[in-house]
């Protein structure tokens, strides 16, 4: 969805943008070639996998660090408002099949999840030292699975004779205790527990979306591409409230208080870009501007 994603943004050619998923760079690169010489963008990815892929421009910032810190890396390059910003929340192609990070359910790797190498939590940790509740709570909240108790239950038993070591052996553990006919997409369920549980990806995004709207210029876009139910909850419920809990106040005449507004409706992958990737199948796109 990039050119989607490049439309939603409405871009001033001498705007300040900033994308905080860089990745391998097509969103960054597709937003530079419509800036002017004055225009400016920001891109954040806290991979070092990712510098790599550093586009040599004049007009191009790369910043080694989470999107957390949008607000303090701002301030620290002398901005103080942009007028849009690209998130595209997935786990980047190059992460997934990269074996050595053990995100993916598909190659052997060891159990890591780190998408910062300089966390000191990984997915080792949570396997083999969480309580049968933390498994249990995170099973339950970030894999949204009914089963999750039992496969809490599971690890813990096995603990008892040696830790868990690699991504294959936790796909060989769990294997013969989750229904056959819906395998694969369960134990995604289970990567997905836990690497949001490694790098606490649901708070980052809340924290993300509460700073966008202190640094957008009014006019100013967000646009947000989401891949599983928890991410598009959290942006759909911003967009429409202001707020992650509860219902947006009012004045005395009625009116929300909202710091944005919808601008269009969800959009989701064509089957041609389904076709080409099988990844941005599960896409959401969102668009939103600063009121």
């Amino acid at each position: 969805m990039l050119e989607e994603a490049i439309e939603g943004l409405n871009i001033n050619p001498d705007g300040i943008y900033v994308d905080v998923t860089f990745g391998g760079g097509g969103h960054s690169r597709a937003i530079l070639e419509r800036l002017s010489d004055k225009g400016k963008l920001l891109a954040f990815d806290q991979d070092e996998a990712a510098q790599q892929n550093k586009i040599k421009d004049d007009r191009f910032q790369l910043i080694h660090g989470n999107f957390i810190h949008l607000k303090r890396f701002l301030k620290f390059y002398g901005i103080g408002t942009v007028d849009g910003i690209l998130a595209d929340f997935g786990v980047s192609s190059h992460q997934f099949d990269s074996g050595e990070r053990g995100f993916s359910t598909r190659y052997e790797g060891p159990l890591d999840m780190r998408m910062d190498t300089q966390n000191p939590l990984t997915a080792h940790e949570v396997v083999n030292h969480y309580s049968l509740e933390d498994l249990q709570n995170i099973f339950k909240a970030y894999g949204e699975l009914r089963n999750a108790k039992k496969i809490a239950a599971r690890l813990i038993h096995y603990r008892t004779h040696g830790s868990i070591e690699s991504t294959q052996e936790l796909v060989d553990l769990l294997s013969p205790i989750l229904p056959k006919h819906i395998f694969q997409k369960t134990i995604a369920q289970v990567f997905q527990a836990i690497r949001i549980e490694v790098n606490a990806e649901l708070e980052v995004i809340k924290s993300f979306l509460e700073q966008s709207v202190e640094v957008l210029k009014k006019g100013g876009r967000v646009v947000c591409i989401s891949y599983h139910s928890l991410e598009d909850r959290l942006v759909k419920v911003f967009i429409r409230e202001g707020k992650f809990e509860g219902m947006a106040t009012s004045d005395l005449y009625g009116n929300r208080n909202l710091p944005l507004k919808k601008v269009g409706k969800m959009l989701a992958p064509s089957g041609e870009e389904i076709d080409e990737n099988h990844r941005a199948r599960s896409g959401k796109l969102r668009i939103a501007e600063r009121v």
